[in-house]
This record gives C-alpha cells, sequence and structure tokens, in this order.
C-alpha cells in the first residue's frame, strides 16, 4: 500500500492569512505487468524418470513376488521409501540379495503390490474406476500401514471418507480402528450419528461391529446417546 500526499495554499489577502489544503490518496491496488521469462523452467518430473525406471525394469536388483506374479524393483528406491523395505533389503535380516531370489509378500493381491510400488516410486495413485475406489483405498491403506507409507495412508484414508455408505461404514470403521484412523473414524461416527443405529441393524452389521470390535460398538454407542 501506498500514499500520495497533494498539498495546496490559499491565500486571503483581506485578513492576511492563508489556508493550507492537504489531500492524502491511498492505493491499495497495483496492477503489476509480468514479462515473457528469459528462462522457462518446468516442473519437477523426478517421478515421471523414477516411473519409467520401474516399468522397465532397467537396474532392478531385487524381484518382489505375490500371488504368484514377480514384479522387478530397485532396492534402493523401495529402501529409501519405506523403512520396512529398508530392513527387509538392506539389513542384517536382509532378503533377495541376487535378482534370482525373489522376496515374497505375503497376503497381498498382486494388483495391489502394483499400484504400492507405482505410488512408491512416483508418488502418484494409479487411476482406478469409480467403482473401484473403495475398495483399492482400502487394500491400499492396509499396505500403506503395513510398509510404513504414512502419506499413502493419509490419501487413503481422505478418499475412503468421501466413500462412505451405509453397507461400507462398518468395514471402513473396522478399518479405521485397526489401522488407527483417527480421521476416518470419527467421520463413520458422523455418518452413523445422521443414520441411527437401525442402519446398521437393518443391515446386519450390528453384530458384525460387535463382534470385531466392541470397544468401537460401545463408543458408538456412547456418542449416539450424547447425541
Amino acid at each position: 500500500m501506498s500514499k500520495e500526499k497533494i498539498e495546496r495554499f490559499f491565500l486571503d489577502p483581506k485578513d492576511d492569512s492563508f489556508t493550507l489544503q492537504c489531500d492524502v490518496v491511498i492505493l491499495d491496488r497495483f496492477r503489476v505487468v509480468k514479462g515473457a521469462p528469459f528462462v522457462e523452467v518446468p516442473p519437477p518430473d523426478l517421478h515421471r524418470h523414477l516411473g519409467e525406471l520401474l516399468f522397465s525394469g532397467e537396474a532392478s536388483d531385487v524381484r518382489l513376488q505375490a500371488g504368484g506374479e514377480t514384479f522387478s524393483a530397485q532396492r534402493c528406491v523401495l529402501a529409501a521409501r519405506s523403512p520396512v523395505f529398508k530392513a527387509k533389503l538392506l539389513g542384517s535380516m536382509k532378503e533377495g540379495t541376487t535378482t534370482d531370489c525373489a522376496v515374497r509378500i505375503e497376503d497381498i493381491e498382486p494388483q495391489v503390490l502394483k499400484a504400492v510400488l507405482h505410488f512408491m516410486y512416483t508418488d502418484i495413485l494409479p487411476e482406478v474406476s469409480k467403482e473401484e475406489e473403495a475398495a483399492m483405498s482400502q487394500h491400499l491403506l492396509e499396505a500403506a500401514d503395513r510398509f510404513g507409507l504414512r502419506r499413502l495412508k493419509l490419501i487413503c484414508e481422505e478418499n475412503l471418507c468421501g466413500c462412505i455408505d451405509t453397507s461400507s461404514v462398518v468395514t471402513t470403521l473396522v478399518l479405521a480402528e485397526q489401522h488407527s484412523c483417527q480421521g476416518l473414524k470419527e467421520k463413520c461416527f458422523e455418518f452413523l450419528k445422521s443414520t441411527g443405529l437401525n442402519a446398521l441393524i437393518a443391515i446386519d452389521a450390528f453384530n458384525h461391529l460387535s463382534t470385531s470390535c466392541p470397544a468401537v460398538l460401545e463408543e458408538l454407542t456412547s456418542k449416539l446417546t450424547l447425541h
């Protein structure tokens, strides 16, 4: 903000006096015209180069196996992104010292591991259809928690907050409790406050919640009572 001061003097010959008039103009808006830059810097593209490295399999020195499928990767990238992979591949109990020895990843579907690797190399989730988004986010959240990928876990938690409905709220609530997703848990509570326990009973989810997470059901009941 700048100020411009304009002063004017008025003489009065009759009584030998003068009048001073000051006008202050305050400018609070500037119009800046930016010229063409001399140097055009492109946006960061590290994720693109690392993605190409993953997809090409070049310089791979470790193989990951899940559900009968094998994925080639670079252990230095996996170790840099995940403390779990760092311990598994570079620690004292490291596995898969050569590309001929595959590291088996148990209890994970191949398409989920593929999506995890895609995120670890590019920091971007692969595109999925709207119908698959909720299910894939649930699987990826579990994998992110398992491999110590905090940002991926938060992205999946945020995605699931927008996918809650009557048919999925219980499984989502159980998932949130098992993986310490407080924000997602509160979002489920908020949804159930608006629908009430009758919605759970109607889809026979009340029993599932009571057997899977009795403490959560008790907390939910308390919140609905206070509501």
